[in-house]
């Protein structure tokens, strides 16, 4: 049994309806709501932080309930696309972290086993994404490619 798997079950659910709250008054329309995600993706930030924005900010508390569509597709037809999904792109950032910590610590033994623990929750999302068709099916995850994506977006 993993232990890990088991914890963090307390949450709350989505509300399980496909249109817009009955209590949303909002003065934007859903092609309002495309342009400022549009508008807010050009300047840097990551589609989380968009949503984020959309529901402190602007009081839009799914982007889908509104625009009938995900903030991803919303990007994506307007020609703005990740290299690589958003939580992958985080793990590789934490193993790019990890590794420069390891390259000054070489005896940090949690450390290295916290990379190899990482590394195999990368390999696993990469081949969800590659079976469902969000990354090619020759990407491979290394090291190398990881810190030059790291960098190159975030």
């Amino acid at each position: 049994m993993n232990k890990k798997r088991d914890k963090g079950q307390s949450h709350s659910t989505r509300p399980a309806r496909a249109g817009p709250p009955r209590w949303l008054k909002l003065d934007m329309s859903p092609s309002d709501i495309e342009l400022l995600v549009v508008e807010l993706a050009k300047k840097g930030y990551t589609p989380s932080m968009i949503g984020i924005i959309l529901r402190d900010q602007y009081g839009v508390p799914l982007v889908k309930q509104v625009t009938g569509k995900k903030l991803v597709q919303i990007l994506e037809k307007h020609g703005i696309k990740l290299p690589v999904p958003e939580d992958l792109l985080f793990l590789m950032r934490k193993a790019v972290n990890l590794r420069r910590h390891l390259e000054e610590h070489p005896k940090d033994f949690h450390a290295k086993k916290g990379l190899l623990d990482l590394e195999s929750k990368i390999h696993r999302l990469v081949k969800y994404y590659k079976r469902i068709g969000r990354l090619p099916p020759d990407w491979k995850y290394t090291p190398e490619q990881a810190k030059l994506i790291v960098s190159a977006y975030l």
